[in-house]
């Protein structure tokens, strides 16, 4: 298997949906009782199967590299708990840790080195005991491999001291390695191989019953589960566009199904319009240096650089000067709420990110920064007219309405701003020197390492700042986690710097987008934690809590 990077699951994420036929897959539920496809696949509805659940995702939500955390399962750009295998520790609704396979763990006080004594009583589902061993060879193998879509860039090696004690050795401190080993599955190490994500064995609340590749899976709770038993027994996850979910709640034939603003207000009979609140960020990258130079990243160097976003005038202009609650209305019907920054109401943000629309200010501030408006309206300065493209997937209707939403809220400031759109393989060349409206945002703060770090795996904007770095790598030496949040803050704004709109302004931030479900009215889905990017998996988080009522 080649490289795999966060690029190429984004474009399998934005891949064009197949529609399901709802006479084979999904065929054959009336008045709410389940009945079995001529192929004995079961079918929508909860009559005879009371703990079980049929849920519709994206087709983009079926696991590229199989059920296999050492490539993307669990742990790649659309983070979530990998369900099939346990994870050292996990979060809650409020997003604190707590232990799942560690029963404990401490940092050394220079950061260096993590220690995880863990539980004794996790089998996996051949009946073999998971153990440290075990752990060191899912985080070593992540660290080693080139399919891997896990950062473990900061991770040295792990050790198993003994059965029950690992040991995290680090090249940099990095707290925020508890996020991610929050959805690293563990994976047996006498019984992995390159067949593993099709076939995997592990310890967590569900084992792989079945799975028809472009399809669904199904999962079926494991009846040697160290914790509390699942109280939703089977989980059928159909893959399938927007329409045929849609389609499929109409018929009653799923009990969720996955929807979006556009088809919101298409409530089925019996149905509640589950609302899952994200930390699902869109913004638009805005290329901090003048057109020209060239940067590198994981698939090599690039050109970067743009002569109009590269002026500070301008990017606080932008800032400054849309409006975020119209963009929501105009786009979203309302389903979203306004963002400032990636991680919006999260320990980390900083208040000092808000930045209401005022588009006078943002006319001053281009009339001070030398932008005069032409005779067409559309400002220029020495020769350089305030033009540039906003490139968007073209796959992706909700990107597709900001770029234009945003493109004509511009006109107001001056500024001439052209949509393309494009497939991922022809955006990513566009993606150091040009505006690109993405969407990003985790429950953890290293997403705001990753776009603003110098040398973070999504500085697009080609950000560069010592103030910055030095904020970063501070907040992530502290030994306690919490100690961390006021750093990530001052990296955000420290009084006289940092990454806000009235500070070096990167980045423009327009709204988190609601994950919107239909689910059947007497299905309680339990709490949710605030979804971050991607709109699949991380609904059944915990699945296992849901019930019929």
């Amino acid at each position: 298997m080649g490289t795999l990077t966060r690029r190429d699951f984004a474009k399998l994420t934005g891949a064009t949906a197949a529609t399901l036929s709802l006479g084979g897959l999904l065929a054959g539920c009336a008045n709410g009782e389940e009945k079995q496809a001529s192929d004995g696949k079961a079918t929508g509805g909860q009559a005879e199967t009371p703990s079980q659940v049929v849920v519709s995702m994206t087709a983009g939500s079926e696991p590229a590299g199989g059920f296999d955390p050492m490539v993307s399962w669990g742990c790649g750009e659309h983070v979530h708990e990998p369900l099939i295998q346990s994870t050292l520790i996990t979060t809650t609704t409020e997003l604190e840790f707590a232990n799942d396979l560690a029963t404990s763990y401490e940092c050394s006080e220079d950061g260096m080195a993590w220690t995880f004594s863990l539980r004794n009583d996790a089998r996996f589902s051949d009946g073999t005991p998971l153990t440290a061993r075990d752990v060191a060879f899912t985080i070593n193998g992540i660290l080693n491999s080139e399919a891997s879509e896990c950062d473990m860039s900061m991770v040295k090696e792990a050790v198993a001291k003994d059965d029950a004690t690992v040991v995290v050795s680090m090249t940099k401190p990095f707290n925020a390695l508890l996020y991610t080993l929050a959805v690293v599955g563990i994976v047996p190490e006498h019984a992995y191989d390159d067949k593993y994500g099709d076939s995997p064995i592990g310890s967590g609340r569900y084992l792989l019953e079945q799975w028809d590749k472009g399809q669904q899976v199904i999962l079926k709770a494991n009846p040697d589960y160290y914790g509390e038993a699942p109280k939703i027994e089977r989980v059928v996850v159909v893959f399938m566009g927007e329409d045929a979910s849609l389609a499929a709640a109409q018929s009653g034939q799923v009990d969720v199904a996955y929807t979006s603003a556009t088809f919101a207000d298409k409530q089925p009979g019996g149905y509640d319009l589950l609302n899952c609140k994200s930390v699902d960020s869109r913004g638009i990258s805005l290329p901090t240096v003048p057109a020209g130079g060239t940067k590198t990243d994981e698939k090599g160097e690039a050109a970067a650089g743009n002569n109009v976003t590269c002026d500070l005038a301008v990017r606080r202009a932008i800032n400054y000067g849309v409006d975020r609650e119209e963009m929501i209305k105009n786009v979203m019907n309302g389903y979203g709420t306004i963002a400032y920054s990636v991680g919006d109401g999260m320990p980390w943000s900083s208040p000092d990110m808000k930045c209401t629309t005022d588009v006078e200010k943002a006319k001053k501030l281009l009339d001070e920064g030398g932008w005069a408006a032409g005779a067409d309206g559309i400002r220029e300065k020495n020769g350089t007219r305030a033009a540039f493209n906003l490139y968007y997937s073209a796959g992706d209707t909700v990107r597709q309405g900001i770029a234009e939403d945003f493109s004509n809220q511009m006109k107001t400031l001056g500024i001439e701003v052209t949509i393309k759109g494009a497939s991922w393989d022809d955006l990513y060349p566009h993606q150091f020197t040009d505006p690109v409206v993405w969407g990003w945002g985790t429950n953890a703060p290293t997403e705001i390492y990753n776009l603003f770090y110098s040398k973070g795996t999504g500085n697009y904007a080609s950000y560069e700042s010592a103030t910055t770095d030095a904020y970063l790598d501070e907040a992530l030496a502290q030994p306690k986690v919490e100690d961390s949040f006021a750093l990530w803050q001052k990296a955000q704004w420290d009084g006289t710097s940092g990454i806000a709109p009235q500070g070096d302004a990167p980045w423009v931030w327009f709204a988190n987008i609601d994950h919107l479900y239909f689910a059947k009215e007497s299905l309680k889905v339990a709490e949710q934690k605030p979804h971050p990017h991607g709109h699949g998996w991380s609904l059944v988080n915990n699945v296992d809590q849901w019930a019929w009522v």
